[in-house]
Parts: structure tokens; sequence; C-alpha cells
């Protein structure tokens, strides 16, 4: 009969010869799948001026009262006229926009009266027509900024055209790539493509104070829109083949 300490000892030896075999398993797989060769990432990117299809003129009126309800009830009053004129005119979307009623404090910090403004926005691709109204609307309420936009249509149409010169780019990087190392073909591993472009800019501001919101109505602004840069982005990894 085997003791206790010989069983033990032969068990321990068993064990460590089952380690040791799975380690060198594991040492041989890895050996036997090693990492591809003659991959190869690369990028190519086209780009094109794109002329801004959309105005947005921020029109503004502003008011100061003793209590803030009559506040209220004037700066919505003026608004809600400036809406109505504003959709009626064909080609132009008009919408509210920021509105804010605050304090106006004296010497001692007590408030002594409230101060208050409303928007009203109008946006279109007739630069025309916007600019019109907006000097229309002069009377009632005076003009904050204007800024300029592409819009997502236009900016769609460009990336498909980009899109289709950046791939191009793409595939001609790959084979000259795989020529100068000595490959004759390759093949498309991952590709990624993705677009981007600049964000619209504030063309114009005007101040609010010392200006009279009761002047004759003003005439058509002079509206000439920039461009906006679109850059579509083609990146990945192609397999370079004898």
């Amino acid at each position: 009969m085997m003791n206790k300490k010989i069983a033990a000892a032969l068990a321990l030896a068993m064990s460590s010869a089952a380690l040791t075999f799975s380690a060198t398993a594991a040492a041989q797989t890895v050996i036997a799948n090693p990492q591809p060769s003659g991959v190869l990432s690369l990028s190519a990117q086209a780009s094109t001026q794109v002329p801004q299809d959309v105005v947005t003129i921020t029109l503004f009126y502003e008011q100061e009262a003793a209590d803030p309800s009559s506040l209220t009830t004037t700066l919505n009053q003026r608004a809600e006229a400036a809406l109505r004129e504003a959709k009626g005119v064909e080609g132009v979307t008009a919408k509210s926009g920021a509105f804010s009623v605050y304090p106006s404090t004296d010497r001692d910090g007590k408030i002594s009266a409230w101060r208050g403004r409303t928007e009203v926005v109008l946006e279109s691709h007739d630069f025309a027509a916007a600019s019109k109204l907006a000097g229309k609307m002069s009377s009632s309420m005076q003009v904050g900024n204007v800024t300029f936009s592409l819009s997502p249509e236009a900016q769609r149409a460009a990336a498909q055209k980009l899109s289709t010169q950046a791939i191009d780019s793409f595939r001609k990087q790959a084979q000259a790539a795989a020529q100068a190392f000595g490959y004759s073909s390759f093949t498309i591993r991952e590709v990624n493509v993705g677009q981007s472009g600049v964000a619209p800019r504030p063309v114009m501001m005007m101040q609010a104070r010392g200006m009279n919101a009761d002047a004759k109505m003003a005439a058509p602004m002079a509206l000439e829109a920039g461009t906006t840069m679109v850059t579509v982005d083609v990146s990945g990894s192609v397999q370079m083949g004898r």
C-alpha cells in the first residue's frame, strides 16, 4: 500500500506536468497564427468651397417697464405681430427667438425697473425676400445679426461628389504603395468615410441702445454670402498581395 506522503507527491508531479503541457500548447497556438504581413494604413481627403445658400436674420425688440407682468405682455404682443407679418411672405420662415425679462437696479441695489427683450428669427434661401422683409419689419423690430450657412441638402450634394474623389484617391494611393513595396495587388481590409463642414458665422451685429424702434422702414440690406469648406476623409487599411 502507498502511504499518503508518496501519493501526495505523485499527484503534485502530475499536476505540474499538466500545467507545463497546457502552457506549451498555448504557445504553439500563438506561433501557428502570426499577425498578417503586408498590411498598409492609408488616408485620403477631398475638399471644396461651397457657396452658402441659407441666410438667418435675427430681429429684436427691447422695452423697459415698471413691472415684469406688463413688460412680458408688451414683448409678447410685439413678437406675435412680427411673426404674423413674416408668415405672409413666401419663401421665408419665421420663428420665435430668445426671450428675457430681468430687473434693473439703482445705486442702492433696489429694483427700479424691469427690462426685457424678445427676438424673431427669419430664415430663407431667398436672400432678397429675407432682406426686404427685415427692412419692412425695422419699424417695429431691429436687426440684431445676420448669419449665412450651408443647407444640409447642399452639403450632402457636395459630399457625394467629394466621396467619389476621395475614394478614388485612396485606391490610387493603395495601388502606388503596393507597387513601391514590390507587390502586384491589394485588397481593402477596412475603410471609413467621413465628412465635415465649417459652422456658420455671424456677419453683422448692431447695438440695441441708442436706436429708435419707431424709425421709418429701412431699405433692404445688401446681403452677400460667403462659402463653406466641405471635406470628405477616407481612411483605412489594405492587404498587399503578390
